[in-house]
């Protein structure tokens, strides 16, 4: 007769007609990812992380063998062969667990065999694509802090000397000749234009922001229609929402201006031809964050995709995408992601890119509203 803890640890209970071992119960209250294959790699026990980590439910596991999942010539299958033939436990480090279906990099797998079933083998994941994200995002953090005080020094050291330089040629184009007024004039453009450079670092200063719930659905319909009446008139925009998705804690407008600029740049960089491009909505479990100054850490868990089908992004520069003056467009400024590195952080949450030739996302991870705070969202 099971326990009542083991019959709410184990997803499924059974392996060809017998129940899984009492051992279930420890694998179910574990943290971290575990499952157990059969002797024909076919999931028999999963616990609820590692249904966070497939993303997909024990019941659905049940069904499915890992080879529906990720390729047979990946290096976990290696290992999982290794441990039958040799009947004793196996790590691997760093495995990157790619497919249509999954995308987790810097995983490590320890492989075991279950004794109570014959062929079976206990997989335990460790995913450090998590602790990876959340160190680039430090890093994003800082250089938006970085350009955060440029602007300051550009808005002080500029500005005013620039309005006396304009407010003197203004002064000497009415008494000079012709040729010395276009002069004058070519300064004034010259110092407008600077102007403007200003005004766009000065984006990165810090700013108040309001928070309140914001319907994230609307806000990608709202960035989608733009898009097809626009810069993306000639593509395919694909949406792929969880319609069970709470508001999101953010700032509407702020998160148009994100998005739009994410879909736009998609949109610059696909064939035009054959180019598509996939919003989406999930949600997530296991993303938090330490409040700076405080014991607080903060739930991550409503993630907004942008995908697209482009020639992916360069290797080199992928560590600082989101730093100022990284740009791969020509004549680009490389403004436009960093804005938006500093953007989400504003509102609390996460950017990360992954890329490879056919397949680039953007994910911003985001806040749930806190309690107390629902209400009509925007």
């Amino acid at each position: 007769m099971k326990s009542n803890l083991l019959r709410r640890a184990v997803r499924p209970i059974g392996w060809k007609g017998r129940a899984i071992p009492e051992s279930a119960a420890i694998l179910g209250a574990m943290p971290v990812p575990v499952v157990v294959l059969d002797v024909e790699n076919r999931f028999v026990f999963a616990n609820a992380a590692a249904e966070q980590f497939f993303r997909t439910s024990a019941a659905s596991l049940a069904q499915l063998r890992l080879a529906d999942l990720l390729p047979e010539d990946g290096r976990i299958f290696a290992l999982i062969g290794q441990v039958r033939q040799i009947d004793a436990p196996i790590s691997d480090h760093d495995l990157v667990l790619e497919s249509p279906k999954l995308n987790r990099r810097g995983v490590s797998v320890h492989g075991a065999p279950l004794p109570e079933i014959p062929g079976a083998v206990v997989l335990t994941l460790q995913d450090g694509s998590t602790a990876q994200m959340l160190d680039r995002q430090l890093n994003f953090r800082g250089a938006a802090r970085g350009a955060s005080a440029m602007a300051a020094m550009l808005a002080h050291e500029v500005k005013n000397p620039l309005s006396g330089i304009r407010g003197a040629a203004q002064l000497l184009e009415q008494n000079a000749g012709e040729g010395d007024r276009e002069l004058c004039l070519l300064i004034q453009d010259e110092a407008d234009r600077i102007r403007g450079l200003v005004d766009r670092f000065d984006m990165f200063s810090e700013r108040p922001v309001e928070l309140a719930p914001v319907n994230i659905h609307r806000v990608l319909d709202h960035v989608r229609r733009i898009a097809l009446t626009g810069f993306a008139s000639h593509l395919r925009i694909t949406e792929d929402y969880d319609p069970s998705l709470p508001p999101v804690w953010g700032n509407r407008d702020l998160l148009v201006q994100i998005l739009l600029n994410l879909v736009k740049n998609a949109a610059e960089a696909i064939d035009p031809t054959h180019g598509e491009i996939a919003l989406s909505t999930a949600y997530q479990h296991g993303v938090r964050i330490a409040v700076p100054g405080s014991t607080d850490r903060v739930h991550l868990p409503l993630q907004v995709s942008v995908r697209d089908n482009g020639p992916g992004i360069a290797e080199e520069i992928r560590g600082t995408l989101f730093e100022p003056f990284v740009s791969t467009k020509r004549g680009g400024q490389g403004l436009g992601l960093a804005l938006a590195a500093k953007l989400v952080a504003d509102q609390g949450g996460l950017i990360e890119c992954d890329s490879r030739p056919g397949r680039t996302v953007f994910r911003l991870s985001m806040p749930a509203p806190p309690p107390g705070s629902l209400g009509t969202a925007q």
